[in-house]
């Protein structure tokens, strides 16, 4: 006990004082605390006040088209998490030899990949408590029927785009090339979680196609427990699949400088 408590000690204050570091940091971007914590909730907001949407829909079974942009609002703001925000950062700090020169340190790089991953997934679940508060006390959007089964969703569905974020960190060589793949990534993503169209109003062959994307899943495994109903295996499954995937090819092709 006497050499092994040190020992850790000495190895978790510097990780610590990473993530100090860095959410001090990360309060200071107005911009992505907006996209990230905000801008989900207004545009549900603003959603809410289009007539045809407050209305029950026949072909939504009798649900109304607000109801599903809950769930959707919250994946956006996984997305721009996951796709957008982290890594320009990421790979800014390899481009300028931030982590090479912490490698150096007790310091070790990894420390600061754990905090960026913990400062946006963090953000991305605060968003999703947000959309889900906004949407039930401005427009009588009901708590999510099944909640075990759509916090198990919301956890798979953070981890996918963690996984997918530190994916383009590592393929990306530049600040420039992540901020452009990061786009590229988003704007495909934003489509399969139904930004546009819900994936619920998708014809049914296209949503059998989104149904194999990591958003795609994730929307319709929320859009199940919102219902009441434990999400089917085969969404949670697919999103799962994506994530050891993803995870798997970040953590073989990362380099730290």
């Amino acid at each position: 006990m006497t050499t092994t408590t040190p020992t850790t000690a000495s190895r978790t204050a510097p990780a610590v004082a990473v993530l100090r570091a860095e959410t001090r940091l990360f309060l200071r971007e107005p911009g992505s605390l907006f996209w990230i914590l905000a801008f989900p909730s207004v545009l549900l907001v603003i959603l809410g006040f289009v007539p045809a949407f407050a209305e029950p829909q026949d072909d939504l079974a009798g649900r109304r088209v607000i109801d599903l942009y809950v769930p959707v609002s919250i994946l956006l703001a996984m997305i721009m998490a996951g796709l957008q925000a982290m890594p320009p950062v990421l790979t800014s700090y390899r481009e300028r030899g931030v982590l090479r020169r912490m490698s150096t340190t007790p310091v070790r790089p990894g420390a600061l990949l754990t905090a960026q991953i913990t400062l946006h997934g963090a953000a991305a679940l605060g968003s999703a408590l947000l959309v889900v508060t906004v949407g039930g006390l401005l427009h009588g959007v009901p708590l999510p029927g099944h909640l075990t089964g759509y916090v198990l969703a919301l956890l798979l569905a953070v981890a996918v785009v963690l996984a997918m974020g530190a994916t383009i960190c590592a393929l990306s060589r530049t600040t420039k090339a992540a901020t452009a793949a990061g786009s590229v990534a988003y704007l495909v993503m934003m489509f399969t979680a139904g930004v546009w169209v819900p994936v619920q109003a998708m014809p049914d062959t296209l949503r059998r196609i989104v149904g194999f994307t990591p958003f795609g899943a994730a929307a319709q495994a929320l859009d199940q427990a919102a219902s009441g109903d434990w999400p089917s295996w085969a969404c949670l499954g697919v999103v799962a699949g994506w994530t050891v995937l993803l995870g798997f090819a970040a953590s073989r092709l990362f380099r730290w400088q």
